[in-house]
């Protein structure tokens, strides 16, 4: 392996959990979720080159891992036929108490509006306000309010 190989395997390894819970938020299908990995990695290793860490390794994926899930989200129509790629993953496991009330929360969440998705998943990364506008191309004011919004929409979700 070449240096940069190496390093694009490093920050894959570092990040790996990260992808998976975007691709995640997406579909909550194993296949679909291996697929949308499968297709962030590719876009990662595309835009590595050209990285020059303007931001920081994390903002960068965080986009690019969203930007390549809202793009395959809108391009469902078309049905491309794909490769399973194998992963060992076990992030979200729904055996204990815990687990099952993620996978609910994560339910709900995935009956929000893409964008809207995109911003609560930030939020429960725990990213500051400041990180989720530049994510995301909006203020950090529209964070604010958008998020208050958000909040709310779950709360008065059922779990059906």
């Amino acid at each position: 392996m070449n240096e940069i190989e190496l390093e694009f395997t490093k920050l894959v390894r570092e990040y790996r959990k990260t992808i998976y819970t975007v691709c995640y938020f997406f579909s909550n299908n194993p296949t679909e979720v291996d697929d949308l990995f499968q297709e962030v990695l590719v876009n990662l290793w595309k835009g590595f080159p050209k990285f020059r860490g303007d931001s920081s390794p994390k903002t960068w994926i965080w986009r690019v891992s969203l930007n390549t899930c809202c793009k395959v989200e809108r391009g469902k129509k078309r049905n491309v036929p794909t490769i399973p790629l194998v992963i060992d993953k076990d992030v979200m496991s729904t055996s204990d108490e815990g687990g099952r009330q993620i996978k609910m929360l994560y339910d709900r969440i995935n009956r929000l509006e893409l964008f809207d998705r995109a911003i609560i998943l930030l939020w429960l990364e725990s990213m500051r306000y400041d990180e989720i506008a530049a994510i995301v191309g909006i203020s950090t004011s529209a964070v604010t309010s958008r998020l208050f919004r958000i909040k709310e929409q779950l709360k008065s979700m059922s779990n059906n």
